[in-house]
């Protein structure tokens, strides 16, 4: 009896209506919260999260407070289904039904397998010179190259959630262990700082460099600027402590048993079987204004593999379909004009809006028709 409770009141138009009420709810305070907190970070606390938390004061314990986009949404498929079951049992007669909640089943879908698997990243232009790879603009990696062979350098990543554990790695592939010091999500350059102030130090060749711990940032505009203190150990003890920063633009050279290596803490790079090249970058604004009228990057694509050497345009509504990812036009560096920047999103679910649009539609047009023949034919007699 209580299990045919559940199943009735996950069918039903009550259910329906509360989800609707809570989604419109969602959809306006993350828009108002977009203000304050930006874009990315919106996101994250209202649509990509199963309940939307809040500090308790006076703690750091946060507490949730309302839905959050992930549980409306997934009550809402479950909605959906069971509605079907329990009041459309025959595809045949309700066919148009079918086809549209369908549609809208399959649009939840699309959207939670967006968030779990879309990869975005920026690729950054330079006339002249081909670009191999695209980088993550919200993580970053601890690179350690082996350049020990010129023409063949070897690259051992570790991601930034295993350098926030700030513990210590053991790589096969490298002759010693990596143990993260400390490890900084966000950070700034400071000056005269405090000796007893909570830093990270880096001892230059030139001049000493303090690190403070910032405030994580969130807005579409600025980013994150990570900071690790490493400590590479060997089998008789502690090989040196360098300090790695998005803020320092040179690597740190080392030698190990015979063996050279860089080491730098860098944005997440997605490398590429082929490379782009920017051969022309035009930037328009409309007459007296910084308002972008239009950007238009003429790239050529070189793949090796496929013997392919051609000249395409990326404009900012026509962007370039290749290998299983987008690229868009996004932007230019405002420092250098020759630079083009370039969105790249790779998402195995850009097809399913397109799917279930085509199936709300053609439910509606079904359903819409057969009432249109079954009243004609009614009127008629």
């Amino acid at each position: 009896m209580q299990t045919r409770r559940i199943v009735q009141l996950l069918g039903s138009l009550r259910l329906t209506v509360v989800c609707l009420a809570c989604a419109a709810i969602i959809v306006f305070w993350g828009t108002m919260a977009q203000v304050e907190i930006g874009v990315y970070a919106a996101q994250q606390k209202f649509f990509r999260s199963w309940f939307i938390t809040a500090a308790l004061p006076g703690t750091g314990l946060r507490l949730p407070v309302f839905p959050g986009g992930y549980l409306v949404g997934g009550i809402t498929a479950l909605n959906i289904v069971f509605a079907l079951i329990q009041r459309h049992k025959t595809a045949r007669q309700s066919l148009g039904l079918w086809l549209s909640h369908g549609g809208l089943l399959l649009l939840l879908i699309g959207q939670f397998s967006t968030d779990m698997f879309a990869v975005e990243s920026v690729m950054r232009l330079v006339e002249g010179q081909p670009q191999w790879y695209s980088e993550d603009q919200r993580h970053v990696e601890l690179a350690i190259v082996e350049t020990t062979q010129p023409d063949d350098n070897v690259v051992t990543a570790i991601p930034q959630a295993l350098l926030a554990r700030q513990s210590e790695f053991a790589v096969p592939e490298l002759p010693f262990r990596v143990k993260v010091r400390r490890f900084m999500a966000n950070s700034v350059p400071v000056e005269n700082a405090d000796a007893s102030a909570d830093l990270i130090t880096n001892h230059g060749a030139s001049r000493q460099t303090n690190f403070r711990e910032a405030p994580r940032q969130y807005s579409s505009d600025r980013r994150d600027m990570p900071t690790a203190e490493i400590e590479l150990l060997g089998p008789q003890g502690s090989i040196g402590t360098c300090v790695a920063s998005l803020w320092l633009a040179k690597t740190h050279a080392l030698s190990v048993s015979n063996r050279t290596f860089e080491l730098a803490l860098r944005p997440v790079r997605y490398y590429k079987p082929f490379a782009l090249e920017l051969t022309r970058f035009k930037h328009e604004k409309y007459p007296g204004s910084a308002i972008p009228r239009n950007f238009e990057s003429e790239v050529r694509i070189i793949n090796p593999e496929k013997g392919e050497n051609r000249n395409v345009r990326i404009r900012m509504n026509n962007p370039l379909r290749y290998y299983g990812e987008t690229y868009y036009q996004s932007g230019y560096d405002e420092r250098d004009p020759r630079v083009s920047i370039l969105q790249v999103v790779r998402n195995p679910a850009w097809i399913t809006p397109y799917i279930s649009c085509a199936l709300i539609c053609l439910g509606l047009a079904h359903r819409f028709t057969s009432h249109l023949i079954t009243f004609t034919k009614g009127f008629r007699k």
